[in-house]
């Protein structure tokens, strides 16, 4: 469908900002045209979507998700996990090996890409495991893999504590020109643990988790990617002392990207007396001293991109209590409105945030991402005027585990749109 999407406030990160017109034909971008009119319009016939009063942004891109399936569908499924994340603007999604069977064959990949190409939603870009079985122990085939269609890899939900396998793993990645996602964390300073430790903890009377639990992990991946010259992604950043370690590593020209998720920036470990399991995640929301930490770093770019880390869990697994429950929320459609705040708080201006969620996330991961002619017409609508209440029942995705249940939110993804083909639309502001 050839569309042109008319009078809308268009912000490509590093590209342009203004108000203009994007015409979209065979799935690309054909032309973006400045409100000045300084550039000629395509000829041809375009269907017009009006969009004056919405952002224009590139499709926005989340680097760690789980989509469960295969061997977890009652958690979430790639058709439910891909209608969720084109529900919350998310064209592309990168999903996290510790399925069952794990992602450490190239049969499970190409099963992945296979139910993705089914669904017909969000691009999936399979993440693959470093190990077999998830089990720190045996590497596994990267070549293979990549060949497969493994985007990056990574044991996100099991930390790798051989260093010499992750050394090994960030040359090769580096080699294949692909990403190393650490999930850092030290499991010996976590046994046992439900949250963060602190006054909370011990008002609640739960085991802790400290903020070392993470940093000494950020900082080995630090130390092995200097090692190595080999990039390194570090995961879910929730401390203050992985904060500063990342930027003094950048300062010295270490290859260390890292992204947050929204909880992390919005949400202390105070959440937990009022939310229970629906606060319970893995690192553990941290203290206000972490929170504004994260924000920061954000704020001056140590920090690069934002990624949900959704995690879908069933109701009755979340209803086990703290101490027996699943880490994890989901977050695919509460992402939007939740980082939005980060704008109306003053602490990123709109552009920096729609780069962090979607232009940035693509170039860790090497793919084309933007609203230039020629691009693939992966594009997503935003209201961030829009006023409503997150509540389970605008949830496409299976669960409903979410601290943010009941919050008063301002700003949503209003339509998205992958490869030219409209995969959501909010019919209340898109006619």
């Amino acid at each position: 469908m050839d569309v042109q999407i008319k009078g809308g406030r268009i912000i490509d990160p590093g590209h342009y900002e203004g108000v203009g017109d994007v015409y979209v034909e065979d799935g690309r971008i054909a032309a973006v045209v400045p409100a000045s009119g300084a550039s000629k319009s395509p000829h041809g016939e375009f269907q017009t979507i009006d969009a004056r009063g919405l952002i224009v942004s590139p499709g926005l891109i989340d680097l760690h998700v789980h989509l469960r399936e295969p061997g977890f569908e009652h958690k979430e499924t790639i058709a439910s996990g891909c209608q969720a994340a084109v529900c919350g603007g998310f064209t592309a999604v990168c999903c996290m090996p510790n399925t069952r069977p794990v992602n450490d064959d190239p049969g499970v990949t190409r099963f992945i890409r296979a139910r993705a190409a089914e669904t017909g939603l969000a691009r999936v870009y399979p993440v693959a495991a470093i190990t077999k079985g998830l089990d720190g122990r045996a590497p596994c085939d990267y070549e293979s893999l990549k060949a497969a269609g493994a985007a990056a890899f990574s044991d996100d939900g099991k930390p790798l504590l051989d260093s010499r396998i992750m050394r090994r793993a960030l040359e090769k990645a580096g080699q294949l020109n692909m990403p190393v996602i650490s999930h850092s964390e030290d499991p010996y300073l976590v046994e046992g643990g439900v949250m963060n430790e602190g006054p909370v903890a011990r008002d609640l009377g739960l085991a802790g988790i400290p903020n070392a639990a993470e940093s000494i992990m950020v900082l080995r991946e630090i130390a092995l990617s200097e090692l190595t010259g080999a990039p390194v992604h570090i995961a879910h950043v929730s401390t203050r002392e992985s904060v500063r370690a990342i930027r003094e590593a950048k300062a010295r020209g270490v290859r260390v990207t890292a992204e947050t998720a929204p909880h992390y920036f919005m949400l202390t470990d105070e959440a937990v007396r009022r939310h229970g399991t629906d606060a319970k995640m893995n690192p553990p929301l941290r203290s206000e001293e972490d929170r504004l930490a994260v924000r920061q770093g954000l704020a001056d770019g140590t920090i690069d991109c934002i990624a949900t880390d959704h995690a879908p869990h069933a109701p009755e697994e979340k209803a086990l209590g703290l101490e027996k429950a699943p880490n994890g929320i989901i977050g695919l459609e509460t992402a939007v409105p939740v980082s939005l705040s980060l704008v109306s708080d003053g602490v990123l201006p709109l552009s920096e945030l729609i780069a962090k969620l979607s232009t940035i996330p693509a170039r860790i991961l090497g793919i084309s991402c933007g609203l230039r002619a020629g691009m693939p017409a992966d594009i997503t609508l935003i209201d961030t005027d829009f006023e409503f209440v997150i509540e389970p029942i605008l949830f496409k995705s299976r669960s409903r585990n979410s601290p943010f249940i009941g919050m008063k939110a301002k700003g949503k993804p209003v339509m998205t749109m992958v490869a030219g083909r409209i995969v959501f639309k909010d019919d209340q502001k898109i006619f």
